[in-house]
């Protein structure tokens, strides 16, 4: 770990907002490194997940959280639920994320819960390069401002990298003064073997999107480097056998799809040649039994 000065300040910062607003895309582009994985589809993020950012006398742990929602049909749904609000109690700063110029039921149902907060808030307003009047913005910070005491209110593009470096400068502000809390060259608190299975459902999410509903989780069962290789073994868990139809595919194609694009995410995550194994299997009612979700890692935050 590199000499820190007395000056070096550090915290957890979480980044919380409804369903698929950008949390995951802000984080990994804040991070300039993919740790979350993404997709169009709402409630991807099911983890809480630790980015580690540190420059100069700075390190900001940044907390990527599942999206908060209304519905709690699931066990899966409660649990996640929990990880978001356990959060916001052991954070310096919250970034709180909306999209564009929208503010609906499930923005209400986050700013609920950080009223009852003490740590500063940042409200990031998100897609911006998507407003195609721009004159409609400042209105509709105004009207923002006005239902809480946001420490700011910044419009960004995530995606594009639109006034990140100013969001950045924010959260420094909101460090509080102390030695940092990881090496320097850490990026992020989750294994290798996380991020393998979240590169698997990332791509499953993305190419059968509203094919299957969100009952779909990866284990991952082999993670071998033998060599020069890394011997991948992924198991695909569906809660019906049609389910497991619609991803394999006809003659197996579209999982063989689903790999190959895993794989070479995981070749230049990993930095080495990989050889991935994909597998699926029915397992009924998994998103629904707390045994299952405690062995597959959701409810060890």
């Amino acid at each position: 770990m590199a000499e820190q000065s007395e000056a070096s300040r550090c915290g957890y910062v979480a980044i919380v907002g409804r369903p698929n607003v950008g949390k995951s895309t802000l984080l990994n582009h804040l991070l300039q490194q993919k740790i979350s994985i993404t997709s169009r589809k709402p409630q991807t993020t099911r983890h809480r997940i630790l980015g580690i950012n540190t420059v100069g006398h700075y390190q900001t742990v940044f907390v990527d959280t599942p999206g908060l929602h209304e519905a709690q049909r699931r066990t899966l749904n409660r649990v996640m639920n929990e990880t978001v609000l356990s959060t916001l109690n052991d954070v310096d700063a919250i970034l709180f994320v909306v999209e564009r110029t929208s503010f609906n039921t499930g923005d209400e149902l986050v700013l609920s819960h950080l009223e009852k907060l003490s740590v500063p808030v940042i409200l990031v307003i998100n897609k911006v390069d998507l407003v195609a009047e721009k004159t409609s913005l400042l209105p509709h910070i105004e009207d923002l401002a006005k239902r809480f005491a946001f420490k700011e209110i910044i419009p960004v593009s995530a995606l594009g990298g639109h006034n990140l470096d100013t969001l950045e400068g924010l959260v420094h502000d909101c460090l509080p003064a102390g030695p940092f809390l990881f090496p320097d060259d850490q990026i992020t608190d989750r294994s290798s073997r996380f991020l393998a299975a979240e590169l698997v459902r990332e791509k499953v999410t993305r190419q059968l999107g509203d094919e299957l509903p969100y009952e779909v989780t990866v284990e991952i069962e082999q993670f071998k480097q033998e060599g020069k290789v890394l011997h991948i073994h992924g198991l695909i868990l569906v809660d019906k056998q049609g389910q497991k139809k619609i991803l394999v595919g006809r003659d197996g194609e579209r999982l063989k799809r689903i790999g190959s694009a895993a794989r070479e995410d995981m070749e230049q995550a990993f930095d080495t040649k990989v050889m991935l194994n994909l597998w699926v299997k029915v397992k009924s009612g998994w998103a629904d039994d707390e045994r299952a979700l405690q062995s597959l890692g959701y409810m060890d935050q």
